[in-house]
């Protein structure tokens, strides 16, 4: 059994090098997908933050509560079967699901869970602030967040949020629930297991994690014993090809199942070949260029404003990004309630040059854009590139990989950055606290927001998000989403040009593969072919 097992994986490995001959097909046991995933750093749910990491997370681990690949709009238990909030909306008691076992059989317990929340406010990593708005912070999470008994988790909020919130927070992928014995038979130096999880998995879900090789694969395998059943294929295989075109190849040779990142101009290449098809999926992503207000030229709110008269969005949405994009220009995507449809800004070049001229710079400047060096990316980037250009904003493009990028994003060493928000969870809040919340704008912050990261300090602002995410009246809540949007579009630091819409080529025969509105509501398991 052992050698069969061994040849197997040979035989698979062998199939992954791309130097060896092109495969007849891809396995039939098997869901293989191209993707650039580059922006992989780590697989660890309490430090992961990207969007090919959460999706991975999304599959390999189970969450407190979630949504589902059966219907990705209605909140369910995860790991929880059932809760109870209290009168003052402010603790929560969940009950756990009898008879759940990690991936290694471990039992999941109360304080599996109470660990797994923990973590990732004593870890302190990027994702940290969507649990420290609660008020938890290393010096009390132990505290508000615990085992009652072995099958009851409990948390109490340390500031008032609207309940529905608090649970959207906590179905994202900081949720996930990871084995704490095994966490910390890895630990290294008080770090929780933190190294070892960034490429390994402690987890209860739909398919384990067997491996991530960086800008190769990651390799899953399904996990018999899911509380909602195995998966329907044994292993899924999520190559890295960060190249469109040989996406496309790889899927036209049937070398792969699914091509994630084709162009407009491939698909319509595709549409002819009747052994492929493609499904679209509107989608919940906000892409946008992020203005560091460090720099003093950026921070003239007449310089940003310009900026926004330079961009061709019609332009680009109606050539190279047709079908795929679509104009957005408010930092709440469209499927969100309360997100307003406004659009004011075209390209307008006279107006952009007397905006620049009122604000000092007649002959425009030179300035750095960094951006993803893959599709669609490049070809936005130069489109920006020659309308700015137009009324004398010379922009040098630094193409880099998606999490060089990131990292310098994070840093806060950019001038003008070229990138995309995915929401964290399905609540304005979201993507409010993020583009509209920095109350410390000091290099230290713990609250590392998109706001922060563009150094953009807004007291009066970061009370309003506060606000709204207390408020209980839905109507009043939603108004005040709309007051946060339009003061964003006439003021803030960001360039919102796109919500884009997600086009998915697969072979014929391939069903079921659940493609949500945003990264963590992409599901493998139900996938057939």
């Amino acid at each position: 059994m052992t050698g069969r097992l061994g040849l197997a994986a040979t035989l698979l490995v062998a199939w992954l090098l791309p130097s060896l001959p092109i495969a007849a097909a891809t396995p039939s046991s098997t869901l293989v997908i191209a993707k650039n995933i580059d922006d992989i750093i780590s697989l660890d749910p309490g430090e992961a933050y990207e969007a090919s990491g959460g999706e991975i997370i999304t599959n390999v681990y189970d969450r407190l509560v979630r949504f589902e690949a059966e219907d990705v709009s209605k909140l369910v238990g995860g790991v929880a079967e059932s809760w109870t909030i209290s009168e003052d909306g402010k603790t929560f008691t969940f009950k756990l699901r009898p008879g759940l076992t990690f991936q290694n059989g471990d039992p999941v317990t109360a304080e599996d869970v109470a660990f797994s929340l923990q973590r990732v406010v004593l870890l302190d990593k990027t994702p940290s602030f969507l649990l420290t708005q609660f008020g938890w912070t290393k010096d009390n999470v132990k505290d508000l967040v615990k085992a009652q008994d072995p099958s009851t988790f409990v948390f109490t909020l340390d500031a008032d949020f609207a309940p529905s919130l608090v649970l959207n927070v906590v179905s994202s992928t900081i949720g996930s629930v990871i084995n704490k014995k095994v966490a910390m038979e890895h630990e290294t130096d008080g770090d929780l297991g933190n190294a070892w999880l960034k490429s390994n998995s402690a987890a209860s879900g739909a398919y384990a994690l067997k491996s991530w090789t960086p800008n190769e694969s990651v390799v899953l395998e399904a996990n018999p014993a899911f509380h909602l059943g195995a998966p329907k294929l044994a292993r899924v295989v999520v190559r890295h090809v960060p190249e469109a075109a040989a996406q496309r190849l790889l899927l036209e040779k049937g070398d792969i199942d699914i091509a994630r990142n084709l162009t407009a101009d491939q698909l319509a290449g595709l549409s002819g070949n009747a052994d492929v098809k493609i499904t679209s999926q509107g989608s919940a992503d906000t892409f946008y260029v992020a203005l560091n207000q460090s720099d003093e030229r950026l921070k003239n709110p007449k310089v940003r404003e310009a900026l926004k008269w330079l961009v061709d969005y019609d332009g680009m949405a109606g050539s190279f990004l047709r079908g795929q994009f679509k104009v957005h220009q408010s930092f709440l995507p469209s499927a969100f309630w309360s997100s307003i449809p406004d659009n004011p800004y075209t390209l307008d070049v006279a107006k952009a040059k007397a905006l620049l001229a009122e604000a000092g710079y007649p002959d425009g400047f030179k300035i750095e854009m960094d951006a993803f060096n893959s599709a669609p990316w490049t070809n936005i980037a130069q489109s920006i590139q020659s309308t700015m250009a137009q009324a004398g904003v010379d922009i040098s493009i630094l193409s880099a990989e998606q999490k060089q990028v990131w990292t310098r994003y994070r840093a806060r060493q950019h001038q003008m950055l070229l990138i995309q928000w995915s929401p964290d969870y399905l609540d304005p809040h979201s993507n409010a606290e993020t583009f509209c919340r920095n109350l410390d704008n000091s290099a230290d912050s713990k609250a590392r927001t998109v706001a922060w990261r563009n150094s953009w300090f807004i007291p009066e602002l970061s009370k309003l998000t506060d606000e709204a995410s207390r408020e209980r009246d839905t109507a009043k809540r939603e108004q005040d989403y709309v007051t946060l949007q339009k003061a964003v579009l006439d003021d803030g630091p960001y360039v919102v040009m796109f919500e884009p819409t997600f086009q998915v080529a697969m072979q014929k025969d391939v069903e079921n593969f659940v493609m949500g509105p945003y990264w963590d509501l992409v599901f493998y398991r139900l996938a057939t072919k």
